[in-house]
């Protein structure tokens, strides 16, 4: 994996970010940032959230220094980027770029547009994290030409994939100085024309998660069943490939008489799937909680997202050496 640099400043005027939600994404894009060169201020309305994102940063450092991603310097120059503070206006007041990573709920967000709209400078730049809502009716009126969706895949610091959206009125130098800023960070932006609900990676995950809830409600094959037909077939393909060049190996005649004879019809949408409601019932939530589709025993979750992210490096790393022979 090729090491993460502050490469970002030359490509960009952008300095320092104030991130809003300390969270799951909200800590891990502080890391980002200021990997990539920006001051880095980081805010959550909850006290214990903020006060557990150093660790947790500290942790994913660790992880990528471990795994060889990023050096001892790197790793000194981020934590020295990013400072916690106590209040929103304190987090945006100064900063050039602004990242809403808060909760998914309208109202909440609402509320912290107009907080912000109250604090920050007239000329930053405004990013929503939003995986769904079309924020864009939620922000302040003077505030429109200068906000835009920037929505990042977890753990953002291995996956380099952001989702660039405009609204109405975002301007069009704001959409091109947020692309460089990622591409000079090593990132993979994609910039839509407008905001697509769910982008491109989240539809067809939707899609999938659709029909695996439907086979597993079912009784027709089992949650390990899906993931080694994951593996071992579709991902394996896709890492290399993608989707659509892996059409042209297929051959697109063949994919044209497979779209005509429209053998497949995808479950009927329910909102609820029977599987999921008795695992979360019985207490079953996932890597947290210890068990989920699968039993974790008693392995700390902090351990086992800790091999997770170094199992994705590895494989990012030979997707990386994949692609060099292939551009060579």
């Amino acid at each position: 994996m090729e090491p993460l640099t502050d490469g970002v400043l030359e490509m960009t005027d952008l300095k320092s970010v104030g991130i809003l939600g300390a969270g799951t994404m909200g800590h891990a894009l502080a890391l980002v940032h200021a990997a990539g060169g920006l001051d880095v201020r980081l805010t959550d309305n909850n006290a214990d959230t903020l006060a557990r994102a150093p660790a947790l940063i500290a942790s994913a450092l660790d992880t990528l220094v471990t795994a060889g991603a990023m050096d001892e310097a790197g790793r000194q120059a981020t934590r020295d980027r990013i400072t916690t503070v106590p209040t929103l206006a304190a987090t945006v007041d100064a900063a050039d770029l602004i990242v809403e990573a808060v909760v998914e709920n309208a109202d909440v967000k609402r509320q912290v547009y107009a907080e912000i709209d109250a604090a920050a400078k007239a000329d930053a730049i405004i990013a929503s994290n939003t995986s769904h809502l079309d924020i864009f009716p939620l922000v302040p009126a003077s505030r429109q030409p200068m906000t835009l969706i920037a929505h990042w895949y977890t753990p953002p610091y291995i996956c380099d994939l952001v989702d660039l959206a405009p609204g109405p009125e975002t301007k069009p130098e704001v959409m091109s100085t947020m692309r460089d800023l990622y591409l000079g960070m090593g990132k993979e932006p994609i910039v839509f024309k407008t905001m697509i609900d769910g982008y491109i990676a989240n539809r067809l995950q939707a899609a999938m998660h659709l029909e695996v809830f439907h086979l597993l409600d079912e009784g027709l094959v089992t949650a390990e069943d899906i993931d080694r037909s994951v593996r071992h077939g579709l991902a394996l393909r896709f890492a290399t490939l993608g989707i659509m060049r892996k059409a042209d190996f297929t051959g697109l005649d063949m994919m044209r008489r497979a779209v005509t004879n429209a053998t497949y019809k995808p479950p009927e949408v329910t909102g609820q799937s029977e599987t999921l409601e008795k695992l979360v019932a019985a207490g079953r939530g996932g890597v947290m909680s210890g068990a989920g589709f699968f039993d974790y025993g008693n392995r700390p979750a902090e351990e086992l997202f800790r091999e997770r992210d170094i199992e994705l490096i590895e494989l990012k790393r030979a997707l990386q050496a994949i692609e060099r022979k292939r551009k060579a």
